[in-house]
C-alpha cells in the first residue's frame, strides 16, 4: 500500500532518485551525487514505500552485478521528475549572491588535464573569498555531457570540447598551441627542433577520444602522418602519463602549451616548439542557458574567465 505522507516526500530525495532513474546504477548514481552507495539505497529505500513501487529492479541479464531496470511506474515518473526538478531550480535562479556568505558549490566538468590546469587556481580564488564556498569535479562523461549542464549536476565546462551540442552557452577563454617535452638530459635535447631530428626520435602520441581529447584528433593525425610507425614508442590516451613516460625514456611527448609547461615544472622536462606545424586548439568555458541569469553561476564564470583567459602561457 503506498504511504501518502507527502511531508515525507523530500526534494533532495527526488534529485537521488532522478539521478537513479538515469543512471540505473547504484554505484554510478553514489559517484555522480558524490556520497555512498548506501545512502542512495537509504534513499531509494524511502522512495519505495512512500510510492509503493520498487522503482527500480537488478538487471540479473547484464554483465555489471549492479545495473539496473526501471519498473514502468518509475519509467511514467522519469520525464515528469525531470521537469518538476528543473521547475523547482527555477524558483531559485534570480536570489541574490554573495560568495563571502554562500555555502554554493560549484560544479565542474572537466578532463584530467582540465583538473590540473584548472582547479588549482579556482581552488585558490574560491578560498580567497574567506566564506564557505566549495568546488568539486565531475567526471567527464560525453554521453551525460548535455544533461549534466541542464540538471545543475555540473555548472560549468572547462575544456576543449568541439562536438559540444550547439544549445549549450560557451565562451572562448584562449586558444592553445602545442609544445614537446622531454627529460631535461636527453642526449639530443639540444638537436630534436630540427624536422630531422625530431622524425627520427621515438615519439609517445596522445591518441584523441570522444570524452576529453576529440579536439585533439587533428593533431594527432598531423604527427601520425608526420612520424613513421617505428618510430612511435607508445600510444596513450593522456596526456599527463605521456608526459610521464617522456620523463622516464628518450622519447618525445607533444601536449597542449600549458599542460606541457606545467608538467615540465614537475617533471624535470625541457619544452621545445614541435618541428612540425600543428592547429591550436579552442578552450572555453560552457554552460546550460537555464543557469545563464543565474547571480552565482554569472560570478562563477566571471572568475573562470578573470583566472584563464587574460593570462598566456608562456614556455620555458
Amino acid at each position: 500500500m503506498t504511504d501518502r505522507n507527502d511531508a515525507d516526500l523530500r526534494l533532495r530525495d527526488l534529485r537521488t532518485l532522478n539521478v537513479v532513474l538515469r543512471e540505473r546504477n547504484l554505484t554510478r548514481a553514489a559517484q555522480t551525487l558524490g556520497t555512498t552507495q548506501p545512502s542512495v539505497s537509504k534513499v531509494l529505500a524511502r522512495l519505495r514505500t512512500h510510492f509503493g513501487d520498487p522503482l527500480v529492479i537488478r538487471n540479473g541479464n547484464a554483465r555489471d552485478g549492479h545495473a539496473m531496470q526501471l519498473t514502468p511506474r518509475a519509467a511514467e515518473m522519469a520525464d515528469p521528475l525531470r521537469n518538476l526538478l528543473v521547475a523547482s531550480d527555477g524558483l531559485c535562479a534570480s536570489a541574490p549572491f554573495n560568495p563571502r556568505t554562500s555555502d554554493r558549490v560549484f560544479k565542474v566538468l572537466v578532463t584530467d588535464v582540465g583538473t590540473i590546469l584548472f582547479l588549482p587556481p579556482l581552488l585558490t580564488r574560491i578560498a580567497g573569498e574567506g566564506g564557505r564556498l566549495s568546488l568539486r569535479a565531475v567526471p567527464l562523461d560525453a554521453r551525460h555531457f548535455e544533461l549534466k549542464l541542464e540538471s545543475g549536476e555540473a555548472d560549468l565546462a572547462l575544456g576543449a570540447f568541439p562536438g559540444a551540442p550547439h544549445g549549450l552557452k560557451r565562451q572562448r577563454l584562449y586558444f592553445s598551441n602545442y609544445l614537446s617535452v622531454v627529460r631535461r638530459h636527453h642526449p639530443k635535447r639540444t638537436k630534436l627542433r630540427s624536422p630531422a631530428e625530431f622524425r627520427a626520435a621515438n615519439h609517445i602520441i596522445v591518441t584523441a577520444s570522444d570524452v576529453g581529447h576529440a579536439a585533439h584528433h587533428i593533431a594527432q593525425q598531423v604527427l601520425e602522418s608526420e612520424i613513421s610507425p617505428e618510430r612511435v614508442l607508445f600510444r596513450l590516451p593522456s596526456f599527463i602519463v605521456a608526459a610521464i613516460v617522456a620523463s622516464q625514456t628518450d622519447a618525445i611527448a607533444t601536449l597542449p602549451a600549458r599542460v606541457a609547461i606545467f608538467l615540465a615544472e614537475q617533471l624535470n622536462l625541457i619544452t621545445f616548439a614541435p618541428a612540425v606545424p600543428l592547429p591550436s586548439i579552442e578552450i572555453a568555458q560552457y554552460w546550460h542557458e537555464r543557469y545563464h541569469r543565474d547571480p552565482g553561476h554569472r560570478w562563477f564564470r566571471t572568475a573562470c574567465f578573470d583566472l584563464f583567459a587574460k593570462s598566456r602561457p608562456q614556455p620555458s
